[in-house]
């Protein structure tokens, strides 16, 4: 009989502290304070609840990383069109999390497909101008203008 009782006590003791309950969701603590959580407001901490703490402002895409770059962000080329002196190389760099290509509508360059962050360069030998894609997302669309 002490058995069963020492056992009955142990597993009560267990099932209070969430070990043999199916259950295991932890109880919130409440403090001396009354609030959930000490030293912020009751529902959680806002910006606007918490004076001298703010957001930081929203991200807009990034600008080119030069003169002769090319955004790929949103699902966009940045610029739309790019215009430099022949001789030139251009980058572009893919912002986005999808992988992207850059792609000339007339077959004159075509990067391989990039990841997240990855880059590509092209150098501009002849004056003209480029009109490119990305083959993955052929409603990418811009163009690169080069001048003598």
């Amino acid at each position: 009989m002490t058995v069963a009782v020492a056992a009955a006590a142990l597993m009560a003791t267990v099932s209070a502290c969430g070990g043999a309950s199916p259950n295991n969701s932890a109880p919130t603590p409440v403090f001396a304070s009354g609030t959930e959580t000490p030293g912020f407001p009751p529902g959680g901490a806002t910006p606007d609840a918490m004076p001298g703490m703010s957001m930081p402002p929203p991200t807009q895409a990034a600008a080119p990383a030069g003169p002769n770059a090319v955004n790929i962000d949103g699902f966009a080329f940045t610029p739309a069109t790019l215009t430099v002196k022949a001789g030139t190389t251009v980058i572009w760099v893919n912002h986005d999390e999808e992988p992207h290509t850059v792609a000339a509508t007339d077959g004159g360059f075509h990067s391989p497909g990039m990841g997240a962050g990855a880059t590509y360069t092209f150098t501009f030998t002849k004056a003209g101008t480029f009109a490119y894609i990305c083959s993955i997302h052929p409603f990418m669309k811009a163009t690169v203008v080069v001048t003598p």
